[in-house]
C-alpha cells in the first residue's frame, strides 16, 4: 500500500504473557510459546487482547515497503504487524494497547518525512521507528530531533548516531563503521591479501561504507588501489568493474543493498575476474541471492547472527532468536526471517521495554530509559545503550557469512 497506513496483517493468535513484566513476557513468549499465529490475511487495526485497556499507544513505524529498499524493508513491515498482534496479546504496554502505525515510504527520503510528520502531528505517536534506508532515516531525523521524540533507525549509515544531533536517536544495526572493521579485519587476515579495490552504491549507505574502508584500511596495512561507485538504479556496472580490473586488484569490496551488489557479482562472472568479492551487510537476504544467480556464490560478507542462528550460543540470545524465527514462520508460512527482520523486531522490542521501564510515554522518560538500556538481548547481538553510545552493539557481535548452495554458512 503507497502512502497512508499499511496494515497487513500475516495472523493472529493468543499466547500466555498476561501478568508477567514485558521484558519477560516477550522474551518467553518467543522461546516458549505454544500458541503461534495462524495466517489469515486481510486488513486489521490495532489488535488488542484483552487484558488490556485505556487509550492506545501509537508508535509510528516508516519502512521501504515498496522502492529499491523493499526487499529490507518487507519484512520490516511484516515484523511490526506480528508484534503488534503478540504484544497485546501479552497484555500490552503499561496496561494499554499498542497501536503500530506503518508508512511505506516507497524508498523516498522526501516520503519518509511527509510519513514523519503525519504520525508525530496528526497521529500523536509517542515514537518514531525509522527508517528501512539510511537515505530515509537521516532525513527524519531533523524532525525528531526539533520535536524531542524518540527515534529508532533501522539503517546503517555512520551519520545516523555519530553526527549532530543525536540526543533522539538510536539505532538497532550495527552501523557501517562496525561491518567496515569486520570486512576488512576477514580481509586482512583471513584472506591475507594487500591489494583492494572499492566498488560502491551513490547513496548514503554506500558512501558511508567506502568512506569508511578508505578511513580504515591502511591501520590493517590495506592499499586501496581502485575506487568506483554507481547509481542505485544503474542496470549494469561493468565499465566500473573495467576500470577496477586495470588496477589489479586481489579482492572487490562491494558497498551497498540491492540491486547494485547482484549486479556487480554477476558483471564481475562476466568479465573473468577471478578475485574474492566482499560485500556489505547490506545483502544480507535472499534477494541478493536471487537476483545474482549462480554469481552470488562464494561472496563473502560481514552479518549479524541472525543470518546462521546456530552462530548464536549466548542462551539469552539464543530464547530470543529462537523463538522470533519460529513465530515468524507461523505467521508468514514458513519464511524465515532475514537480518532486517531482525532489526525490526529489535526497534520494537527495545521501545517497548524502555516504555515499560520509564513507566511513561513521556518523551524525556523514554529518552532516559532508552539510554539506561543494558544487556538486551536481540537476534543482532546484546544492545548497551548510553547517553554517548546509542549504536549499543560492537564489531564482535558480527560473524563473516558466506553464500554456498544458494544460502548461508558461517565463515568465522
Amino acid at each position: 500500500m503507497k502512502n497512508g497506513h499499511d496494515k497487513r496483517v500475516g495472523g493472529r493468535g493468543r499466547s500466555s504473557l498476561r501478568g508477567v513484566s514485558l521484558l519477560f513476557a516477550l522474551a518467553l513468549a518467543f522461546a516458549l510459546t505454544t500458541a503461534m499465529i495462524a495466517g489469515c490475511g486481510g486488513e486489521t487495526t490495532a489488535a488488542g487482547g484483552s487484558a488490556t485497556a485505556g487509550p492506545p499507544i501509537v508508535i509510528g513505524a516508516i519502512v521501504s515497503a515498496t522502492g529499491p529498499n523493499s526487499a529490507l524493508g518487507a519484512q520490516e513491515r511484516n515484523v511490526f504487524v506480528m508484534m503488534e498482534t503478540v504484544i497485546n496479546d501479552g497484555g500490552g504496554i503499561l496496561g494499554r494497547p499498542v497501536e503500530i502505525l506503518i508508512e511505506d515510504d516507497e524508498s523516498d527520503a522526501q516520503k519518509a518525512v511527509t510519513a514523519a510528520n503525519r504520525l508525530i502531528d496528526q497521529k500523536k505517536a509517542v515514537a518514531i521507528i525509522a527508517a528501512t534506508g539510511s537515505a530515509p532515516t537521516l532525513a527524519v531525523k531533523p524532525i525528531t530531533a526539533e520535536k524531542g521524540l524518540p527515534q529508532i533507525s533501522m539503517a546503517a549509515a555512520n551519520d545516523v548516531t555519530d553526527v549532530p544531533p543525536a540526543e533522539w536517536m538510536w539505532r538497532t544495526p550495527h552501523k557501517d563503521a562496525m561491518a567496515a572493521a569486520r570486512a576488512l579485519k576477514y580481509v586482512a587476515e583471513s584472506l591475507g591479501v594487500k591489494k583492494v579495490a572499492i566498488l560502491h552504491d551513490e547513496n548514503a549507505f554506500g558512501s558511508s561504507g567506502a568512506a569508511e574502508i578508505e578511513k580504515s584500511a591502511p591501520s590493517l596495512g590495506l592499499d586501496i588501489v581502485a575506487k568506483e561507485s554507481y547509481k542505485t538504479a544503474d542496470t549494469d556496472v561493468t565499465a566500473q568493474l573495467t576500470k577496477i580490473k586495470g588496477a589489479a586488484p586481489e579482492v572487490l569490496i562491494v558497498w551497498g543493498t540491492n540491486p547494485g551488489p547482484a549486479l556487480a557479482a554477476k558483471n564481475l562472472k562476466q568479465l573473468g575476474m577471478d578475485i574474492p568479492y566482499v560485500g556489505s551487510h547490506g545483502i544480507a537476504n535472499k534477494t541478493f541471492i536471487e537476483l545474482a544467480g549462480d554469481a552470488a556464490e562464494g561472496v563473502v560478507f560481514p552479518a549479524g547472527r541472525l543470518l546462521v542462528p546456530s552462530s548464536i550460543t549466548e542462551p539469552s540470545q539464543k530464547a530470543v532468536t529462537d523463538g522470533f524465527i519460529a513465530n515468524y514462520q507461523a505467521a508468514y508460512n514458513g519464511e524465515s526471517p532475514n537480518a532486517f527482520a531482525g532489526y525490526a523486531f529489535e526497534a520494537i522490542t527495545l521501545l517497548a521495554s524502555a516504555i515499560e521501564r520509564a513507566g511513561s510515554t513521556e518523551p524525556a522518560a523514554l529518552q532516559a530509559a532508552l539510554n539506561s538500556t543494558q544487556d538486551f538481548a536481540g537476534p543482532d547481538g546484546i544492545y548497551n545503550y548510553s547517553a554517548t553510545d546509542r549504536d549499543g552493539l560492537t564489531p564482535d557481535d558480527m560473524i563473516i557469512v558466506r553464500v554456498e548452495g544458494g544460502t548461508w554458512v558461517l565463515v568465522e
